[in-house]
């Protein structure tokens, strides 16, 4: 059973307000008389420490007349209705009472079966004002649960061109997004998902992909970011704010030491434009079937480079005997299938690695060398300023004054 409309009856004659609430069989309405009050100001303090629901006003009241209670009603509690009740019948109080969403304008003497209609359309009135708000309560509820699924609705759309730039910023809003673009977009694919003949059930399938959403996420945190699967079923990361520069190979790695999953991870940075989103996805689907070409040699080796970047002894001839190959096949090997050579693949290793530690830490950059392998900072300092143009030092000045 729905609760009773709370009523509230304001005017200065006692006679009058008994009149009406004896004239009136409220429960019949739906509702009951929750307060009386004998001026404009007790009404008000009384209407605004309980819910009322319907006011029936005098226009003329001692300390504050009608209109001033209704404005101010009117501010403080819009969704109150108001019936005005006077000796009164002037066409100015009319006006000014029907600008302030007024129900009806009942004279004095109060003609009881004519307030009683006037109560009944105020209460439908007010059933439907329930009804659209258990509606839209509902239709809230509904999309509150679904927000991860309209996010990753809207996601697939951007990536795949199919949003018209200039939604994306209310779209973005609504979704709890950041007001931008990615700074980067990511594939991570998992070639069991394509294979003609699966080795495992769907349901294990799925629970995989959970997890590795899970390991990517908690890789990419406190980073804002949204998760989301594409049309082929891969996992596809869409990155706000500092660009993750290992996340790729962190994440294969990290997938690989807990779920013993070979996926490929390939991320690229979004540029500016209105095609940039999808242009940056299509070159992550590039660069994952790339990586499936990549040779089970090459992945091992990549793997190892990544794992043991900072030990200083790292070369061409230890490497190759851990992998059990000839050091001058493993070194055309790495150049055909990656395009680069072993030492300038360290370096370049190292070097990103340093640049994730000027970034984030304090460290000096003697220790910053030492930490991804190098004997001495003179050397690691040359070897940084040759491959981003900058010294160390210089590049962390740099990036704490774009910070500013």
């Amino acid at each position: 059973m729905n609760k009773a409309y709370q009523v509230l009856i304001a005017d200065d004659e006692p006679i009058i307000r008994e009149g009406i609430r004896d004239a009136v069989d409220w429960a019949s309405l739906g509702m009951e008389v929750a307060a009386e009050a004998e001026d404009g100001e007790e009404a008000l303090e009384l209407a605004l420490g309980r819910p009322i629901d319907i006011m029936l006003v005098d226009m003329n009241m001692p300390f504050m007349d009608g209109i001033a209670l209704m404005r101010r009603m009117k501010k403080e509690r819009p969704e109150c209705r108001f019936v005005i009740i006077t000796g009164h019948d002037e066409f100015a109080y009319a006006q000014e009472a029907i600008r302030l969403g007024v129900k009806d304008y009942i004279l004095k003497p109060v003609n009881a079966q004519h307030l009683v209609q006037v109560l009944g359309s105020v209460r439908d009135e007010l059933d439907d004002r329930q009804i659209q708000e258990d509606y839209l309560k509902k239709a809230s509820e509904q999309i509150e649960k679904n927000i991860p699924l309209l996010r990753e609705r809207f996601l697939l759309e951007w990536i795949h061109g199919l949003l018209d730039e200039e939604e994306a910023p209310g779209q973005l809003d609504f979704l709890g997004l950041p007001p931008c673009r990615p700074s980067q977009v990511g594939i991570a694919r998992w070639p069991e998902l394509n294979t003609p003949q699966p080795l495992m059930k769907e349901s294990d399938r799925q629970l995989y992909l959970f997890a590795m959403e899970n390991i990517i996420s908690e890789l990419l945190h406190p980073a804002p970011h949204i998760l989301f699967r594409d049309h082929a079923g891969w996992i596809g990361i869409c990155i706000w704010g500092e660009p993750a520069l290992e996340l790729a190979a962190d994440a294969e790695q990290t997938i690989q030491k807990y779920l013993k999953l070979t996926v490929n991870v390939h991320m690229e940075p979004v540029q500016e434009g209105a095609e940039s989103i999808a242009a940056a996805y299509e070159a992550c689907r590039e660069g994952v079937f790339r990586e499936a070409q990549l040779s089970p040699l090459v992945r091992r080796a990549r793997q190892l480079i990544q794992e043991q970047y900072a030990v200083r002894e790292l070369t061409l001839e230890s490497f190759a005997h851990t992998l059990q190959v000839s050091p001058v096949y493993l070194s055309r090997t790495l150049k055909k299938e990656l395009g680069t050579s072993f030492v300038a693949f360290i370096t370049q290793t190292r070097i990103r690695k340093a640049i994730q530690l000027l970034n984030s830490t304090d460290l000096s950059i003697h220790d910053i060398a030492e930490q991804v392998g190098y004997d001495s900072q003179h050397y690691f300092s040359t070897a940084f300023k040759k491959v981003m143009g900058v010294s160390p030092n210089g590049y962390r000045k740099g990036a704490a004054f774009q910070e500013q």
